[in-house]
């Protein structure tokens, strides 16, 4: 394990963090929070001087293995939640540490999954921080940091964006990762601006705007009120939920149709199952919905609702409008099936991904195949490209160390005595990244009942999802930390 570099590539994640955090002391001067935003000022500064003693003397070994780049990813994280709850913590905004670092994790992760009563009642400054903290992880910090550490390149970089993006593999005949995490960010920033000014052209305020393009840009959740969406209008809602299915797609469409490859973007497998999933399960919510007369007879309403959540939902953002604990069961089943799903590959979304999904879904149906006609020669194809034996022995490895994560993690939170899906519902709505579960941890219900040993088991979830479990689960393994 190259240390060194490991502590370099920290240094650089707290100067990150340190600079963000003047951000939130500049809100707190605009809204002359005087008392709040010192903390998010003198922590910031003690970042930065930290990350400048680390990255002052460069690493003169820049040799990162496969383990090195899944390490200093999982410490990343873990480093960059542990910090950015200070100021909550030492402001006294949230008094106990277990519950700062929870919703920090849930921040940056994009979970949306918190611990607050009343949100609203928090310091403008404190709001900005948790919603920009879902904008800093959506895309990822060290695929930000790819853009701009210096002296990193080739299979450092390649190392370094296997660990944090989302999806099954990343090719290394991916050109120039530098320009392209630049680019990623590009494309992340220029559609979280486009969405902030249909806010503002639908009446919403400039706070409001910009905290809820970064929840949306993130997939992450947090609101700025108690009611998420719900206070806002038809035309807001509409808006927010348009984009979080965008942000739920594969950021290489968006590359692909910038370099003008339409046919290439329009023919990506993914991104039409993705689309399928959110309209078929809209469409069976909603008739759900409408003949069960939750909603009386307004038909627009049932699709409304039930487009808005599907979409928060499947893409793992969280956001809500209404209470789906009084959805029929039928309803509420499908929401736990698009919670599993999650969003595609490459995108800032969670879930298993669809990708994951295609791919499991071809395998079963190989299977079944072979055992039928046992001389027949099948391959599993995704885009009319073979997909490795490699790539599905991974998928089915991360499928049964998921499987395992959720039975374990269940059987853990059941000791806080709550009922079944509600135990349930919170191991899936952590580790999928998704915030809200059923019953008490319900879309207008929070984490804040929990004990502080399933508080930390939902820290692990929450990193370990949105880590895609291998790096997060690598630090636990002595024998990684062991030399080349």
């Amino acid at each position: 394990m190259n240390k060194r570099l490991i502590s370099y590539i920290l240094g650089w994640v707290l100067l990150v963090e340190g600079a963000s955090m003047q951000l939130s002391t500049a809100v707190g001067l605009i809204y002359r929070e005087w008392h709040f935003m010192k903390y998010f000022f003198y922590v910031g500064v003690a970042l930065i001087i930290l990350g400048v003693l680390l990255v002052f003397k460069k690493p003169k070994n820049n040799v990162m293995h496969l383990k090195d780049g899944f390490a200093a990813t999982a410490l990343s994280w873990i480093l960059l939640s542990v910090a950015g709850c200070l100021p909550l913590w030492w402001s006294r905004v949230i008094p106990h540490f277990v519950d700062a670092v929870f919703e920090t994790v849930s921040g940056f992760t994009t979970t949306g999954a918190t611990i607050l009563r009343e949100i609203e009642h928090l310091p403008r400054c404190m709001l900005f921080w948790r919603s920009f903290s879902h904008f800093l992880g959506g895309m990822g910090v060290v695929v930000f940091l790819l853009a701009i550490i210096p002296r990193l390149g080739g299979t450092q970089n390649i190392n370094l964006m296997k660990a944090e993006s989302t999806g099954p593999s990343v090719s290394k005949s991916m050109p120039k990762l530098r320009n392209y995490a630049a680019l990623l960010y590009g494309i992340y920033g220029g559609l979280t601006v486009v969405e902030c000014v249909l806010l503002l052209c639908g009446g919403m305020d400039i706070f409001d705007a910009v905290t809820t393009s970064f929840s949306t840009a993130g997939t992450g959740g947090f609101m700025v009120y108690n009611d998420s969406m719900a206070r806002f209008s038809p035309y807001l809602q509409t808006v927010v939920a348009v984009f979080m299915m965008l942000f739920g797609v594969n950021f290489y469409i968006y590359i692909a149709i910038l370099s003008r490859r339409f046919k290439q973007a329009m023919k990506n497998e993914e991104l039409w199952v993705y689309v399928g999933i959110v309209l078929s399960i809209t469409a069976l919510i909603a008739a759900d919905l409408y003949f069960n007369r939750t909603y009386g007879d307004d038909l627009y309403q049932s699709v409304h609702q039930s487009f808005f959540y599907v979409t928060s939902i499947e893409s793992s953002t969280g956001m809500a409008m209404t209470d789906v604990n009084h959805w029929p069961e039928f309803s509420k089943t499908l929401i736990l099936i698009a919670t599993c799903i999650g969003a595609c590959a490459g995108s800032t979304g969670g879930g298993l991904k669809v990708t994951r999904f295609i791919i499991l879904i071809k395998g079963i149906k190989k299977e079944f195949t072979l055992i039928l006609h046992p001389r027949t020669v099948q391959t599993v194809k995704l885009d009319n490209k073979k997909i490795t034996h490699e790539v599905s022995r991974s998928v089915s490895v991360f499928f049964a160390i998921y499987m395992s994560i959720v039975i374990i993690m269940t059987i853990l939170i059941s000791l806080n005595g709550f009922d079944f899906m509600t135990s349930f519902s919170s191991v899936l709505a952590t580790l999928n990244n998704t915030g809200p579960g059923m019953n008490i941890v319900g879309s207008t219900g929070n984490y804040a009942d929990f004990t502080v040993f399933s508080k930390l088991v939902f820290c692990f979830n929450m990193l370990a999802g949105r880590l895609e479990l291998y790096p997060f689960l690598l630090i636990f393994i002595p024998s990684a930390w062991r030399k080349n």
